[in-house]
């Protein structure tokens, strides 16, 4: 790109490809643009020359979801966050989504990104993140590697945010499964107060059940394991044969659905966020499933997307 063309609004593009699946890797928060297989969009992303709607693509660290207030305490100090989403008072989705991420290392098939984070008000400890992004004959794989590279353990959560579509299938007519046995029960401000069985409810996803006009933004637990440890969500149409699957790896024991109903205009219940979390919202406050990163420790998580379901 010449010095003198506008910079694209999620700044620098890293194209991949192989075996017909293409993914596109971008500067901003060094997350998934757009995500295809022979030309078929399986990702909801965004344009070259649009700002990142909705967190389309981007990933979520050192925390997902929401922190309450913004505050929090860890190791007996009380910690103050901005309130990245006022209108709740609430900080939301971590503090490296909007960052200018760096390449590191590029091929046809990869690309490796990082973004180090420095201390600041609300999170003082430095952090060192890198993401290998990599497609091939069996979709697309997100490889993480976290770093405390500060003197002092840390606490620590992290997500992804990518917008799954089917294509020529309404949000209603996909058959959702979601290996979570229990469900978040949330406020007004979509933070937790409780928890509960998803069995015999209407948020049972455990098998394939089309999502009609459920209006979804939950976090599901006590996932079912898959024999490596991981688990997965699958979307299918309703003849079966199209479909994805986003599988996660052990270190993710939390699936978060969002149907998009608070989004506006062409975006409104066009697409389902599948969300693989480490640990649920507001998990700096409530302890679970919370990382602590000692000095020097590097948490690695994977996930991915395979078509066919």
């Amino acid at each position: 790109m010449d010095s003198r063309d506008p910079l694209p609004l999620s700044g620098a593009q890293w194209s991949i490809s192989a075996a017909g699946h293409e993914a596109v890797i971008v500067e901003l928060g060094g997350g998934l643009r757009a995500y295809r297989q022979d030309g078929v969009e399986h990702l909801d992303g965004y344009a070259t020359d649009e700002m990142c709607p909705g967190s389309a693509g981007q990933v979520l660290a050192p925390w997902p979801n929401r922190i309450r207030d913004g505050v929090y305490t860890f190791g007996g100090q009380s910690r103050q966050l901005n309130l990245t989403e006022p209108e709740r008072h609430n900080a939301i989705h971590g503090l490296v989504n909007w960052a200018s991420w760096h390449l590191i290392e590029q091929r046809p098939d990869e690309v490796t990104v990082g973004y180090d984070l420095l201390p600041q008000p609300g999170y003082p400890w430095p952090l060192r993140l890198r993401t290998r992004w990599v497609v091939g004959a069996d979709g697309l794989r997100a490889e993480h590697d976290v770093t405390n590279v500060g003197t002092e353990a840390v606490p620590f959560g992290f997500s992804v945010h990518p917008y799954l579509q089917l294509p020529g299938v309404s949000v209603e007519d996909i058959a959702l499964r979601v290996p979570g046995r229990s469900r978040l029960l949330l406020d007004g401000r979509l933070l937790p107060v409780g928890a509960a069985a998803v069995a015999g409810t209407e948020y049972d996803y455990t098998e394939p059940r089309r999502i009609g006009e459920a209006v979804l933004d939950l976090a599901f637990g006590q996932v079912n394991r898959d024999a490596d440890g991981g688990s997965s969500v699958t979307l299918t149409g309703p003849d079966a044969s199209t479909g994805l699957r986003i599988w996660a790896d052990d270190q993710f024991g939390w699936w978060q659905v969002y149907t998009g109903d608070t989004l506006t205009g062409e975006r409104f219940r066009r697409s389902v966020a599948v969300e693989p979390m480490t640990c649920p919202p507001d998990a700096f406050r409530s302890g679970r499933d919370l990382i602590t990163l000692a000095p020097g420790d590097t948490w690695r998580g994977s996930w991915g997307i395979r078509p066919g379901g």
